[in-house]
């Protein structure tokens, strides 16, 4: 059967569950392009024959491994983020017998604009800085030989690049470099198209989709299509086989061979049915496995592995229903950014902020105002997230060229993550920005194109126009009703609430209780240093904003957000995180853990939990608030019992979960709080906090959340100032000096100040597995040691 272009081949269903006797390997390789590259920036801008050769350079060239970052950027600094061209190079070899011969290097996403050059010759510009793009090398490298892979990298302002907004007004900073992982693609020229590549409407690569969904079956249909760069027609079939999570086989389709015409893609349909389907849910994210493989006279060609979970969405007018059952998306934003690296963070460390979000008792993340990182969407997947995906927007709107470059976005995010089932909305409009109206129609209609489903696919955006679901920010209105009032029979999710339309601001509440504030510490902008009470306002000011918006129409709500983070036109911290830049939580992160369960979920989530927001120092105030999931609580002070009540009943907590426990002690006297939670009658979470006493010694750890550390990874280690019993000393700012022997590179500034009582470090470890020798130290205080396995 011949196959132009876009050629539908229908494959015929099957069961068969024994593998056949002539599967080979593949004869196809993804493999690692991230370790030595060279690196250079602030030099000659032209491209010229010397930065082909190792003799020659313009400037002294660094060895760096990828994903990289152009300069390490302090946390505060009056200096703005740098901006410029840089050049990366690698030399390679590619064996002349080896699979072969298309021949192809991924980019997972390079800031923001990028030229490709292989051995003095220009072969692509890519635009835009957070979607990959892949160059085909086949005809330009030299097998056997050494070759030179040169990337021109240009990040300065360009009003034609989303989000195309100078960075002196952005809101967030893009940085530089090649910051995502590059891959080597060595493959036959019949092989499974590259989604992104491709550039077809719903094409290239495999594309996934769910039909007729239930607990007794499931229908899953795979797209896969096929890209012959052969010059004469190929013939293959394809097998899709589907594993459940202990790997075993549930069903499998083979389909009849085909013929594709050289230049040209064919396109696969197959379909299996899934008896008595594991539902993909947040609190039991279970993935299948679809391995996909391209067979020609028997053997296996190519071979693409994804994973995918059974689920249903529907959002409808004041209702979010997933597999049919209504949920309420309990959110966050994020931001991408680390300190010191920006984006140029390990796979790992995108893991880790997803099980931090996890921790915290969302169950739904917004990817504010970017799409985020493959590896943070897999977490998702993993852990159980729900995620609004977006393109690059903010406050912007350019002209005909930037338009066009913003489409782009639109359907390249949908290619590269259509099949992940941890995505429900698909932002695919500009944040904040006054969009024409033909850009917002062309946008949610890309969407749909792309994913051409009557059912589960959903686009959003901020204006109330062209998409399917309205997601205003609550401060978009004002006080008292914000859109409580909104009678549009149509959904609404508010993606931002809690950052600067606050409760010590809001006109009409009681402001009693905090009447002796200063201004600075009434907004939710605090950092952790700035004390217990103004972390304690910022709790509030989340919980009443939480609370208010269960009085209205929508289906959920994001909190502005998960982790403080660098503007563009600031030199300060954007503090409304509910923990820090480091990672580390406020108070705030504790009210919304608090908002989970009690549920038996995976990994640990939800359990039940308490948690007493104050310091208990002589600074104290004796009103104590402890957030807890539980039925009540008992608070105990130096083994006397306080009052054991349950939940308060006030405006600012009456639609919430879980409301806050309130107690009144007779009085700040040192010693030791302890708060038990009971369930059932039953005590089912116990926590202390013991009055601090004089420093004594450091204590050192490392953020492991959910993953070990592995080679090429990069994690944050925290140095405490502890009294002698190890409680920390909040107030503390000692200077903390760290040090790491075993391959591993220690990453800020060294010495660092502890804030609220923890200095932190990041640290990046080397490309071999072992273990990394930490020590921290500081004056008056005895030092501490640790070691890091890195497997």
């Amino acid at each position: 059967m011949r196959a132009g272009s876009g050629l539908l081949l229908l494959a015929a269903l099957s069961h068969c569950t024994v593998p056949s006797k002539t599967d080979t390997k593949p004869a196809a390789a993804a493999l690692d392009f991230n370790q030595d590259w060279q690196f250079v920036k602030d030099v000659d801008t032209t491209v010229t024959a010397s930065l082909f050769t190792k003799a020659a350079a313009p400037a002294t060239w660094a060895a760096v491994s990828l994903p990289h970052t152009p300069r390490l950027e302090p946390v505060v600094t009056e200096q703005p983020q740098w901006q410029g061209i840089s050049f990366y190079r690698k030399f390679f070899r590619v064996p002349a017998g080896g699979p072969g011969p298309r021949v192809a290097v991924e980019f997972g996403a390079a800031m923001h604009t990028a030229d490709v050059y292989l051995n003095g010759r220009k072969l692509q510009r890519h635009v835009g800085g957070y979607l990959p793009f892949t160059v085909d090398i086949s005809r330009q490298t030299k097998y056997g030989e050494e070759n030179c892979l040169l990337v021109r990298l240009d990040n300065r302002d360009n009003p034609v690049v989303p989000p195309g907004k100078p960075l002196k007004g952005l809101d967030f900073n893009f940085y530089g470099g090649l910051y995502r992982p590059a891959q080597l693609i060595l493959s036959d020229p019949l092989h499974i198209a590259d989604a992104v590549q491709a550039g077809r409407t719903a094409g290239g690569g495999l594309l996934l989709h769910y039909e007729n969904i239930s607990p007794q079956a499931a229908t899953l249909h795979v797209q896969t299509e096929l890209q012959n760069d052969a010059p004469q027609a190929q013939t293959a079939q394809i097998r899709t086989t589907l594993l459940n999570e202990k790997g075993q086989e549930v069903g499998r389709t083979t389909g009849e061979a085909g013929s594709i015409a050289p230049g040209s893609f064919g396109r696969v349909q197959q379909q299996l049915t899934i008896r008595q389907p594991q539902l993909w849910s947040p609190d039991q994210p279970y993935l299948y496995r679809v391995v996909v493989e391209v067979l020609r006279d028997g053997k296996i060609i190519d071979r693409q592995e994804t994973t995918t979970g059974v689920r249903s969405i529907r959002f409808a007018a004041k209702s979010f229903l997933l597999n049919g059952q209504p949920l309420r998306l309990r959110g966050t934003n994020r931001h991408q950014e680390y300190p010191y690296l920006g984006y140029a963070i390990s796979d790992n460390a995108q893991y880790r902020d997803a099980w931090k979000i996890k921790e915290a008792g969302f169950n739904f993340v917004r990817c504010s105002h970017y799409p985020p990182s493959p590896a943070f969407l897999q977490a998702c997947d993993e852990l159980g997230l729900l995620v609004m995906d977006s393109v690059p927007g903010w406050q912007f709107f350019g002209n005909d060229e930037f338009a066009r470059n913003a489409l782009q976005n639109v359907r390249d995010m949908v290619r590269r993550d259509r099949n992940h089932p941890s995505i429900v909305l698909w932002e695919a409009a500009l944040n904040e920005t006054d969009m024409p109206r033909p850009f917002m129609d062309a946008a949610h209609r890309a969407v749909h194109e792309e994913l051409p489903f009557a059912e589960n696919v959903y686009t959003c955006g901020w204006l109330d126009y062209a998409y399917d679901v309205f997601v205003p920010a609550r401060q978009h209105l004002k006080a008292p009703d914000y859109f409580n009032t909104y009678a549009k029979d149509k959904p609404l999710l508010l993606c931002e609430y809690g950052d600067w339309e606050y409760y010590a601001h809001n006109a009409g509440f009681n402001q009693a209780t905090f009447a002796g504030l200063k201004e600075s510490e009434r907004t939710s902008r605090q950092l952790r240093g700035q004390g217990e009470r103004a972390l304690a306002q910022q709790a509030l000011n989340f919980q009443e904003a939480h609370n208010d918006n269960f009085r209205g129409p929508a289906v959920g709500d994001a909190n502005w957000l998960m982790f403080d983070y660098k503007r563009g036109y600031a030199t300060d911290i954007e503090s409304s995180g509910v923990s820090d830049i480091f990672r580390l939580p406020k108070f705030a992160h504790y009210f919304y853990a608090s908002q989970n369960g009690p549920v038996a979920g995976r990994n640990g989530f939800g359990q039940p939990m308490v948690y007493i927001a104050s310091y208990w120092q002589p600074t104290s105030g004796r009103q104590v608030v402890v957030y807890s999931n539980c039925e009540e609580v008992e608070l105990q002070l130096n083994g006397q019992t306080v009052a054991r009540q349950r939940p308060d009943r006030t405006t600012s907590a009456d639609r919430l979960a879980h409301a806050p426990f309130t107690f009144t002690v007779p009085a700040v006297v040192p010693g030791t709080l302890r708060a038990v939670a009971y369930q059932a009658g039953k005590p089912a979470a116990t926590t202390e906090r013991r009055t601090p006493g004089a420093a004594h010694h450091l204590q050192l750890r490392y953020d492991r959340s959910g993953r070990d550390a592995r080679a090429h990874d990069v994690l944050f280690v925290y140095a405490s100032v502890v009294d002698a019993a190890g409680t920390v000393l909040p107030e503390a700012t000692a200077a903390v000096r760290f040090a790491a022997a075993g391959g591993a590179e220690l990453i800020g500034d060294n010495p660092v100040r502890a804030e609220a009582g923890i200095a932190t470090m990041l640290l990046k470890t080397g490309a071999s597995p072992g273990a990394i020798q930490l020590t921290a130290t500081a004056d008056g205080l005895a030092p501490a040691s640790l070691k890091v396995p890195v497997r």
